[in-house]
């Protein structure tokens, strides 16, 4: 096991035919969150889970307090783990301030995220999301 893995307690389960879906928790919380869904997914993706640094049972030896000052340190994180497993793209599924992460990633790594489902994204950090729609557009408005 690699030090992302284990740094994030990275699981993957699942057959994978449709794709991958990527589940990452909110804050307070952790992988186990998604005990309920996951049984639903199995059959047709390839499901990760992960925690987020200083979530759950993460090490704390792992975790940088300037790394981790802002969420760019955990959208890093999570394009680490993408690249880790060799993703190609995935389905991305964050929940509260995973949400935000995710859309931190997907600016730098839009190749990364077929699709991006944010449940109940953290409003303080909705200052990013103009960003993020406005490089959406930008990819698809042809130039000339």
């Amino acid at each position: 096991m690699g030090i992302v893995e284990e740094a994030h307690n990275l699981r993957v389960v699942g057959e994978g035919k449709r794709g991958v879906i990527v589940l990452a928790h909110g804050f307070g919380t952790d992988q186990s969150v998604w005990k309920h869904l996951v049984p639903h997914l199995v059959a047709d993706y390839r499901v990760v889970l992960f925690d987020t640094m200083g979530a759950g049972p993460t090490n704390p030896d792992y975790f940088d307090f300037s790394r981790y000052a802002t969420l760019e340190g955990y959208a890093l994180d999570l394009l680490a783990i993408l690249e880790e497993l060799g993703m190609a793209s995935c389905i991305y599924v964050g929940h509260s301030v995973s949400a935000v992460i995710g859309v931190l990633a997907s600016i730098s790594r839009p190749d990364l995220f077929s699709k991006l489902v944010l449940l109940s994204a953290s409003p303080r950090y909705a200052a990013t999301l103009p960003h993020f729609l406005s490089s959406c557009l930008i990819r698809l408005i042809p130039t000339r």
